[in-house]
């Protein structure tokens, strides 16, 4: 890093969305400068110095965006909140620009799509610069048994900024790195179990996985309708209040946004409350999501006695019923391989233009550039996912049908019921494992699958740090509880201000 840069990149360092905004709005800075400064860090951290390799592409049109944007500042004052803030997203979210969106793929390396997620548009019309696309798990993680995380054939393996040689986790790894280094001020991640939970958690992030409804999947390279789901990727819980407000919104693309009409917000930063969590009834879900990680569980333990502290009632053992059946059940798995295979076939019918149409071509592909694509693990999931038969079939409703009575009525709901909760909290993950392009990832455990399975709400938030590899906790609630889950997370943040900028130590 030039010396010149110092003071350039300490303005840019755990800047908050807020300070940006007023700096320009004080005349400090512009979009045009602040977008100069987040490039010239991508090249210094990402592309060389600790080589996160987070980016997987510039938009070549940021500063040109960012000048008009200085001039609609100048002429008529601020869109709103992100008004000239630099964000990326993940690879997967499509872009009508001069950039790719690829999922990591080589496969779909100048294929041309119809328009801009409807995320991604929302994002352009809140005033936001769309700085450029992340890298992330090949196709969302939906690939192979043995797969690494944060590996694509495209982009290469993403590295952890707080321990170079550990998993950023996936599959919006590049997304996670890239925001906790202060590449740029905000991410777009999307999860269909656990991508956006545990990237955010193991890069000390404020991650929101939204109910899936709330934001549009239109535009987003799929995995499953009834899982997916496009969130925030932030360094505060206020941060993600922002961006998550800009994006929700009823979408003639996306069928399951409808559910959402009355029930989204455009402005999330209202439900913050640092006394959020007085007289909150917060239940511990210790059955299955404790005991796999003594060092995560210590770390979640100090952060429930600080909610009592805070006046949280906090009801311990608070189990999800179900938490044993949801992990042993095949049905999860099930949906997602049929759906999967419905869900890209109709996503690759519908670009402009593309040398694959559908998810054999995908695999003929793979075949053919195995030294490019499958040199480290192989396509096992989507083989299987070819080989399902239609959305009628019985099995497939069937096992769609269990996830939910799995998660929903007889899971999140039943505990919730019973104790009259607020929400139900538990680590989100350990702390990262060793990269492991052999073998794929060493994950020793998690939290997600509940509100995938449902199609809830979480959150996760920076809880603490066991040998400089960060510890995320998870607030979970029912549908479209955003609201609580955002002022629970927000006091909790404000009062234990856990997350540290990262030191990019090559080991531990």
């Amino acid at each position: 890093m030039h010396e010149a840069h110092g003071e350039a990149f300490s303005q840019l360092e755990e800047a908050t969305i807020s300070q940006l905004q007023t700096a320009m709005n004080s005349g400090q800075l512009t979009a045009e400068r602040l977008v100069e400064l987040y490039l010239e860090r991508i090249e210094a951290i990402d592309r060389h110095g600790p080589m996160l390799n987070s980016v997987i592409e510039i938009n070549p049109d940021s500063l040109a965006i960012a000048r008009a944007l200085d001039r609609d500042r100048a002429n008529s004052g601020a869109r709103g909140p992100l008004h000239g803030i630099p964000v990326l997203i993940k690879d997967n979210i499509a872009t009508g620009d001069h950039m790719q969106t690829t999922a990591g793929s080589l496969a779909l390396l100048g294929s041309k799509v119809p328009r801009d997620a409807y995320v991604a548009r929302k994002l352009r019309e809140a005033g936001a610069v769309i700085l450029g696309k992340t890298n992330l798990s090949e196709w969302a993680n939906f690939r192979g048994d043995a797969s690494t995380s944060g590996w694509s054939g495209r982009g290469g393996q993403t590295r952890n900024p707080y321990v170079l040689d550990r998993s950023p986790c996936g599959s919006s790894s590049g997304s996670g790195a890239a925001i906790a280094a202060n590449l740029a001020a905000a991410a777009l991640g999307t999860e269909t179990d656990g991508s956006i939970l545990c990237p955010s958690a193991i890069n000390a992030l404020v991650g929101i996985k939204p109910t899936v409804g709330l934001t549009s999947r239109a535009g987003v390279v799929p995995i499953s309708h009834s899982q997916d789901t496009v969130g925030p990727m932030t360094r505060t819980v206020a941060d993600a209040a922002i961006m998550l407000g800009a994006i929700t919104g009823m979408d003639e693309h996306d069928l399951a946004t409808a559910a959402s009409n009355g029930l989204y917000h455009s402005d999330y930063t209202k439900f913050l409350d640092a006394d959020g969590l007085r007289g909150a009834r917060i239940g511990v879900a210790r059955q299955h999501y404790f005991g796999y990680s003594a060092k995560t569980d210590a770390i979640v333990h100090a952060a429930i006695e600080r909610m009592r502290e805070l006046g949280a009632e906090i009801i311990d053992n608070a189990d999800i019923p179900t938490a044993k059946q949801m992990s042993s059940s095949e049905s999860e798995m099930t949906v997602l391989l049929y759906e999967f295979k419905a869900n890209l076939n109709t996503y690759l019918a519908g670009l402009l233009d593309s040398q694959v149409r559908s998810l054999a071509d995908v695999i003929a592909f793979n075949n053919a550039h195995t030294e490019e694509e499958l040199l480290y693990f192989g396509h096992e999931l989507m083989v299987k996912a070819q080989e399902t038969p239609s959305l009628d079939d019985e099995k497939y409703l069937n096992a769609l049908a269990e996830n939910r009575r799995l998660a929903r009525e007889e899971g999140i709901d039943a505990v919730m019921d019973e104790h009259k909760l607020d929400a139900l909290v538990m680590p989100t993950t350990g702390p990262a494992w060793r990269i492991d392009l052999i073998n794929g990832d060493h994950h020793s455990g998690g939290s997600a699958q509940p509100a995938a399975l449902a199609g809830y709400p979480a959150i996760t938030v920076p809880a603490g740090y066991t040998f400089e590899l960060p510890i995320g906790i998870t607030f979970m609630g029912r549908a479209y509880s955003e609201p609580t889950l955002i002022k629970l997370a927000y006091a909790f943040e404000q009062a234990t201000l856990a997350r540290h900028a990262p030191r990019y130590l090559p080991t531990i």
